[in-house]
């Protein structure tokens, strides 16, 4: 079944071929941006973004990628919409539904997005919530795969929370076939549901899932050691709590030498640097941390022209 015209809130609502689609429009809207060959394929269409949190890459991305493929973007604050508040989320998505092609949601609830997407016709695309980031897990392994080719039988072992990057990570490794290790304090675990569910995937790819709280056993010859903050937004009471629990599991020097030589360093941004993350690494040569913000452009160029079931360009196009 097509993802066309299907709303993107999970990576478990992509089939293994659609994301192998996606990576390869991906690959051809990014050369024919470095050739500087138009590519209009969304012109006259209309994306609306809300936001319930800031963002530098998520809103940058979308709304350059929305502008690049010819289209246009209506773009709205928290204190514009007041989800559930000034109206209900229903009400929000049956209005949006009339006016644009596409809704990207960045939000605190997951069930925030599916109220949207369950109320509205315009394909939704969870642009960040508390269960899952999957535009930032495509683009993740989309730059993996820029750098090492085949997926299938890698290794990428996450350090730090089990988050909503951790979980769209996992779920899209056990897709792909990749084996994926986290390594995390007792209390920081994934979702358990959410894991069940990859390794379920897992065992129809050949896949694997691995949940450890030794960082040392996770980055042992890992082709990808990633991170992300320990203190996510809506976390800053924990903050003290947080930095205590996950002292031993920073990325440093010392721990990428465990991984593989050629191993690649990521991070989904922003960086508390000193904190999860050293500058010796984040800055080092096998960081690919600032590709991967560069690849948010092309891969959610990708999905938008995905989901709305219109031809990616050619590479001959003008």
């Amino acid at each position: 079944m097509s993802v066309a015209g299907k709303h993107l809130l999970s990576i478990t609502d992509l089939s293994r071929d659609e994301v192998q689609s996606i990576f390869e429009s991906a690959a051809r809207l990014k050369q024919m941006q470095a050739r500087r060959a138009a590519h209009p394929a969304l012109a006259g269409r209309t994306l609306a973004m809300i936001f319930e949190k800031p963002s530098l890459r998520t809103r940058a991305t979308f709304e350059i990628g929305m502008y690049q493929l010819g289209g246009h973007v209506v773009h709205f604050q928290p204190h514009e919409i007041r989800l559930g508040e000034r109206e209900t989320i229903a009400d929000v998505a049956h209005n949006l539904e009339r006016w644009v092609d596409l809704i990207m949601c960045r939000v605190f609830l997951h069930r925030t997005a599916r109220t949207l997407a369950e109320n509205s016709r315009a394909p939704v695309i969870n642009g960040l919530c508390d269960r899952e980031h999957p535009c930032q897990a495509l683009t993740d392994l989309f730059t993996i795969h820029e750098r090492k080719g085949s997926l299938a039988g890698r290794v990428l072992a996450f350090v730090g929370d089990g988050n909503n990057v951790a979980h769209s990570l996992m779920l899209l490794c056990a897709k792909l076939g990749m084996e994926f290790r986290i390594a995390c304090p007792s209390g920081y675990e994934p979702d358990p549901l959410i894991t069940d569910e990859a390794t379920q995937i897992a065992a129809a790819t050949s896949a694997e899932v691995r949940i450890l709280d030794d960082p040392v056993a996770a980055a042992t010859g890992a082709d990808v050691l990633y991170t992300d903050v320990w203190v996510s937004m809506g976390q800053e009471a924990e903050t003290q709590e947080r930095l205590r629990a996950f002292q031993r599991y920073q990325l440093n020097g010392g721990l990428l030498r465990h991984a593989r030589p050629d191993a690649v360093v990521m991070h989904c941004l922003p960086a508390h640097r000193g904190e999860e993350i050293t500058d010796e690494v984040i800055d080092g040569s096998q960081s690919v941390v600032f590709d991967q913000a560069e690849n948010r452009l092309h891969v959610q160029k990708a999905i938008m022209v995905t989901l709305l079931g219109v031809p990616c360009p050619s590479l001959g196009g003008g």
